[in-house]
């Protein structure tokens, strides 16, 4: 079917695909932006009466987008303004496919602002933090030993290599043992390589030598209790429970094992250039937050020290 053919829904599955399978955008990205072009769709055939069409699409008034994020902004589940602000860089995204690909600009859309969101820091643990958690996990009396060594192994390997869950859930067994350095695609389908520190490896040796499992090449290295691929879900709860038990605030989750692997490198020397490609940021600018948390921590460690602070 020719683009000049398509009703706004095919549109809006057109540009999805074309998410999934050019962009190579991760599924729980892809189904926020379908929820959010869904509702978009939905609140224009409200307030037209009628069902739009492509070139519908191509005439959306800036008073129409800014009666939609408005909507969004109230009722019985109101978006906060960081989510407004995601929504709409969304729905732009959306109409910049509309023009490459169908030939629909709307380039009276860019009058649209969304409300100011102030930048938040990356939150991370503290060395002393991330041991505690470790060591804590490897002590778990509810785990079996095997699953003890699993969760030490994990968190291990979050915080070593700065991998995010789903990087480090995808891990096969063909990947173990370790290598010197793990080839690691991210997000976008981005690859790079992490090194890998000896405690790292050595923690997935204990776990492989535990684990109960037979393993094929190809399956999912860590596994939940039953046999299943472990899920990020139990990473997440496994770390809610350990930090219960010492004391460590909410922000201490399996996410900011990553952010701690920046700051510690960067407190160590590390230049930002290598902390970008450790983590796979696509923009320095988004790497360039962690001088802001480095220099938060010392001002707070000149804070407590200084005589005259």
């Amino acid at each position: 079917m020719a683009h000049s053919q398509l009703s706004a829904d095919e549109a809006l599955a057109a540009w999805l695909e074309h998410l999934a399978h050019e962009r190579r955008l991760s599924p729980r990205t892809l189904e926020a932006y379908g929820h959010i072009g869904r509702q978009y769709l939905a609140f224009l055939q409200r307030h037209r009466g009628e069902a739009p069409t492509l070139a519908d699409l191509g005439a959306v008034a800036p008073a129409e987008l800014r009666a939609h994020l408005a909507e969004r902004r109230s009722g019985d589940r109101p978006l906060n303004a960081r989510s407004i602000s995601q929504t709409l860089s969304a729905i732009r995204t959306f109409h910049v496919f509309l023009d490459r690909r169908c030939g629909v600009p709307a380039p009276q859309l860019a009058l649209v602002r969304g409300p100011r969101v102030k930048a938040s820091l990356p939150r991370p643990v503290t060395e002393d933090q991330a041991r505690g958690l470790m060591q804590e996990s490897q002590a778990d009396p509810d785990a079996e030993p095997w699953e003890a060594a699993r969760d030490r192994a994990v968190l291990t390997l979050l915080y070593g290599c700065g991998l995010r869950i789903s990087e480090g859930l995808s891990l096969t067994r063909a990947d173990a043992p370790l290598p010197e350095a793990l080839r690691i695609t991210g997000k976008g389908g981005k690859t790079r390589l992490s090194p890998v520190l000896p405690a790292v490896r050595d923690a997935v040796d204990a776990y492989l030598a535990l684990q109960p499992f037979p393993l094929a090449p190809g399956d999912a290295l860590f596994r939940a209790r039953r046999g299943g691929p472990l899920s990020p879900r139990h990473v997440q709860a496994t770390v809610q429970r350990l930090r219960g038990r010492l004391g460590l605030p909410t922000s201490a989750t399996p996410h900011a094992l990553r952010h701690s692997f920046a700051t510690h490198l960067l407190g160590a020397g590390a230049d930002l250039r290598s902390i970008q490609e450790l983590l796979g940021h696509a923009s320095l600018s988004t790497t360039q937050k962690y001088t802001e948390v480095d220099a938060a921590r010392l001002l707070d460690a000149y804070a407590a020290a200084h005589p005259r602070a």
